[in-house]
Order: C-alpha cells, then sequence, then structure tokens
C-alpha cells in the first residue's frame, strides 16, 4: 500500500492557513523589524545607505521593506532617510561654520545637486538662502526649540487652507 494515496489535497490547503493569532504575530514582528530600520536611517543618515542594505539588514527583500515601511510611515525609507539628511543639515547651516558643500556630504549626500534640489523641495529654498536667512532667525533660541520651529513639512503634511467663501 502506498502512502500517498491516503494523502488528499484538503490536508494540503488545511495545513497552509495560517491562525489568526500567528498572523498578528507575524505582523508585530515585521513592525519591530521596520522600526529597527527606521532607528537604523536615525543613527546611520551620514552613512551610504541604500534600499537594499536597509533590507538585508532587516531580513526583508528590498520591495517587501519598502512597501512594509510605505505602509507603516506613510512614506519610502529613502524618502524617510532624505529628510533625517535634509533636518540635520538644516542645523548644521544654521550653525553656519559649514559651507553647503561640507553640510552635504557631512549628512551622507554624495551629490550636491541632488542634495540641493532635495533641500529646495523640503524647505522652500536653496541651501544657501536658508543658511543665510535662517542663521539670524534662530539666533538665541535654544536648539532643541530650533529643531522643532524649523522642522521642514512636507507637501502632504502642509496645513489645508481653508477655500475662500464668495
Amino acid at each position: 500500500m502506498c502512502l500517498l494515496t491516503s494523502f488528499s489535497l484538503s490536508s494540503v490547503t488545511s495545513a497552509t492557513r495560517v491562525p489568526p493569532h500567528a498572523a498578528s504575530t507575524q505582523r508585530l514582528r515585521d513592525l519591530a523589524r521596520l522600526r529597527r530600520v527606521r532607528d537604523r536611517i536615525d543613527r546611520e543618515y551620514e552613512r551610504p545607505l541604500d534600499v537594499e542594505a536597509l533590507a538585508r539588514g532587516a531580513h526583508m527583500s528590498a520591495g517587501h521593506l519598502s512597501r512594509e515601511f510605505r505602509l507603516a510611515y506613510g512614506e519610502s525609507p529613502y524618502s524617510y532617510l532624505m529628510t533625517r539628511r535634509i533636518e540635520r543639515a538644516m542645523a548644521l547651516l544654521r550653525r553656519g561654520d559649514l559651507s553647503v558643500t561640507g553640510v552635504c556630504f557631512a549628512v551622507g549626500c554624495s551629490s550636491l545637486g541632488t542634495f540641493s534640489s532635495r533641500f529646495t523641495e523640503l524647505v522652500g529654498m536653496p541651501p544657501s538662502t536658508y543658511r543665510r536667512q535662517e542663521a539670524r532667525a534662530t539666533e538665541g533660541m535654544a536648539p532643541c526649540v530650533a529643531k522643532q520651529v524649523t522642522r521642514p513639512i512636507r507637501k502632504r503634511e502642509a496645513p489645508a487652507t481653508e477655500p475662500a467663501l464668495a
């Protein structure tokens, strides 16, 4: 008698079903891994990081990491990394002791053009203009307050303006 004859397809499908508690446990594990990726970006923003390297560290594929990160945090890992870099660049530019090029490389960007474009997109002005204007604007302000006041606001996060009523 062959053992395979008593093996049915229904036993295979029932064996592959995931109980609800196991799915929620897996989701919590994934969220913990995503939090570790976000923490790594916060810690190592000045290093050359890419999605593939972050995914390897989290034991995920790059595509899965990008999808799950966007689902959890509302933006891609690359976008989050660039926002951290621009926030740090803003602080360095306010200090005023580094050139724009020096700031660009200090925050981990390898291209001055990409840095300037992304800075302008997030902050609303080129880094050289920001350096001139904001160094005076935050003078005497505690660094923690200056960071909160000058934090870049993404277009989708900007407060909606009320429509004018005629």
